[in-house]
């Protein structure tokens, strides 16, 4: 006979963030798709609050947390169970970022997690760790070097040092710090507007906000929860980073557009709401996520497929393709921390591959005179210019336009505010860099295939 487990006494913000680590860790889950799941909105918004603030803190300063729980241990931590380090971890973010949260709150709730994870034997361990850390005021207050070497930021902002020194490399330290520090924070979230008259009600519902820093199009979300709203609820707004927005605006206008790997839709359904008498077909490999695309772009001319974008059934005709590949995701760590610990430098060669692949078949079904645009929203070369560079250089069929053209056109028209435009570009390329930028990092490539001479 099983005896019945002894009834938790750990909060349900704390049980909640438990799991998602658990989850997160366990199956490659994404942080913020788990904190938006059905079975967590029953909680307050304040539990739901400290919920997020648990997952994505611990998330972004991980390699600290363990350095300080790897400091007092009496095991190594790759030895501990993947159950009892999560619950250190959440109770060593509580001592050290938290302030609000008492110390002793911190550690029995953490304690708790692990009897209820059934690792009781362990919980005596949880607690003498716990409290060495607690005791120990200097790792939570000692100011970390302040240096531009890759180590040193690596340490001081919690990144792979692999990852710092390609920054470095790439954008220059100062850059590289940027990138760091604009991952550690929680980042701003910017809306599309849909409609126009949809302000006016977000404010009277309470919710603050600001001009877009990159679109006149955009907002950004000072205060308040926008997904409460019923012009949220009506789709009259759309949540959208504006580096994102700034991608399908690059598109422009055409009558038949081929969104080659749709999902979230995003950008497809912004090229939708531009184009209302386009045509457009969008396509993702995922049966699941091009049902889910169906309920979301449920626009009349947009028709989605579940397709592979390697071997799409839709011919040739279309005079805009936009190619939004799979990518590592490293313009999106303040948003997805998690990626920071997945990803190792082998994965960007097989992810290379398969980009390469995916744009050589977008390619073949762009009309005379008409234009793909290539994007990610990575940081990473491999995944960027050499993609483009690979499979243009073996067609004499396609020419790689200047971006600088196009963010010209939507700065004369009034739809980009930025007023240093060549920070915006890298050589014929659209680059938005975190922290350089208020935004995600995305770069994007427009290829044309001109018309036929006669």
């Amino acid at each position: 006979m099983k005896s019945t487990p002894p009834k938790s006494t750990v909060s349900s913000a704390r049980a909640a963030a438990f799991d998602i680590l658990m989850s997160v860790e366990r199956e490659d889950a994404f942080a913020s798709e788990l904190l938006h799941a059905r079975r967590f909105a029953q909680l307050s918004p304040a539990d739901h609050g400290l919920l997020t603030e648990l997952v994505m803190g611990v998330l972004r300063w991980r390699s600290r947390l363990d350095g300080a729980i790897g400091s007092v241990s009496s095991q190594p931590i790759e030895k501990l169970d993947a159950e009892v380090l999560n619950a250190l971890r959440l109770g060593a973010y509580q001592l050290g970022w938290l302030e609000r949260v008492p110390d002793r709150a911190a550690i029995h709730e953490s304690v708790e997690l692990v009897k209820t994870a059934r690792k009781r034997s362990a919980s005596g361990f949880a607690n003498a760790v716990l409290r060495k850390l607690a005791a120990d005021r200097g790792w939570r207050e000692r100011k970390q070097e302040d240096s531009a070497s890759v180590d040193s930021l690596a340490e001081q902002f919690a990144h792979p040092a692999w990852l710092v020194e390609r920054w470095s490399v790439q954008f220059g330290s100062e850059h590289a710090r940027k990138i760091c520090e604009y991952d550690q924070q929680p980042p701003v979230t910017a809306i599309r507007l849909r409609d126009p008259e949809a302000e006016p009600e977000l404010r009277d519902a309470g919710i603050q906000l600001a001009p877009g820093a990159l679109l006149s199009n955009a907002r950004r979300v000072l205060s308040g929860d926008i997904t409460h709203t019923g012009v949220f609820r009506a789709q009259r707004i759309a949540i959208q980073d504006e580096a994102s927005q700034l991608v399908a605006a690059l598109l422009g206008s055409g009558d038949r557009l081929l969104d080659c790997c749709a999902a979230p839709g995003s950008k497809t359904s912004a090229f939708a709401d531009r184009n209302p008498r386009a045509t457009v077909v969008a396509a993702d490999v995922h049966p699941h996520r091009a049902r889910l695309l169906r309920r979301l772009l449920g626009a009349a001319h947009v028709h989605v497929i579940a397709a592979d974008a390697r071997s799409l059934p839709v011919g040739i005709g279309f005079d805009r393709v936009l190619v939004d590949v799979p990518c590592s995701g490293t313009g999106t760590l303040a948003r997805n921390p998690e990626i920071k610990w997945r990803l190792r430098p082998d994965d960007l060669a097989d992810l290379h591959a398969r980009q390469v692949e995916i744009l050589s078949a977008a390619l073949t079904h762009v009309t005379a005179g008409g234009r793909l645009l290539y994007s990610t929203c990575s940081l990473e070369l491999e995944e960027n210019e050499n993609v483009v560079e690979e499979v243009l250089a073996g067609s004499s069929a396609f020419q790689l336009l200047d971006c600088s053209r196009e963010l010209g056109r939507l700065a004369d028209s009034g739809e980009l505010v930025v007023r240093n435009l060549e920070s915006l570009t890298s050589g014929r390329f659209l680059r938005t860099i975190p922290g350089v930028h208020s935004c995600d990092g995305f770069f994007a490539a427009i290829i044309e295939r001109p018309e036929p001479p006669y």
